[in-house]
């Protein structure tokens, strides 16, 4: 697996081209977007917009459909509170209702699979994804991005939950801005509440 860092800058610079791009649209109304008769798909799950960019970045580059993977119901806002949801699903092996689904799923032959690792492992959400979709037969290429702990089990997750797609070698980026700042933010009113 690739593994490299993500500055700050280059996801500020990123996240402006996904927005011109018309992908950011796709991504608010979790519909398939992109060009007719494609036989690739770009599908992805992003809290914080990290895995985004990098499905646009895809999405430019190979003329691929896209579709953003979105729960039911939505995660919490709050990042400490989407951290307990995640570990209480992780717990219990649920799997969230998904908000939509990929019409035509039989059309793509290769399916690029984006997601954030989530408590050391892949989002429920994806779990979600990958039960409700066949993919058999299709090359799965995953990219995911992690704050820092790699990849955790997502690599068996998917090979239990897509058995009969290829699995190609991931892409894995660390991309942990948003647990930095938290960490910074909370260490600053530390430092703020105690003089």
């Amino acid at each position: 697996m690739k593994d490299i860092t993500l500055s700050r800058r280059s996801l500020i610079a990123g996240s402006a081209v996904l927005a011109l791009s018309g992908a950011a649209q796709a991504q608010a109304t979790g519909s398939v977007a992109g060009v007719n008769g494609s036989r690739i798909l770009v599908a992805w799950f992003s809290r914080s917009g990290n895995t985004t960019v990098i499905a646009g970045q895809i999405r430019r580059a190979t003329g691929a459909n896209a579709f953003t993977i979105e729960p039911a119901t939505p995660y919490p806002e709050d990042y400490e509170e989407t951290v307990a949801q995640s570990r209480r699903e992780r717990d219990a092996g649920f799997e969230p209702e998904l908000a939509t689904l990929v019409d035509e799923i039989a059309s793509y032959e290769t399916v690029y699979l984006g997601f954030p690792i989530w408590s050391g492992t892949v989002p429920h959400v994806i779990r979600s994804f990958l039960s409700r979709h066949d993919l058999a037969g299709k090359t799965v290429i995953p990219f995911i991005t992690h704050g820092g702990y790699g990849v955790g089990s997502s690599e068996e997750v998917l090979a239990r939950h897509a058995p009969d797609a290829r699995i190609a070698p991931a892409f894995v980026m660390e991309a942990d801005q948003e647990r930095r700042t938290m960490e910074s933010v909370n260490g600053w009113l530390a430092e703020t509440a105690a003089r």
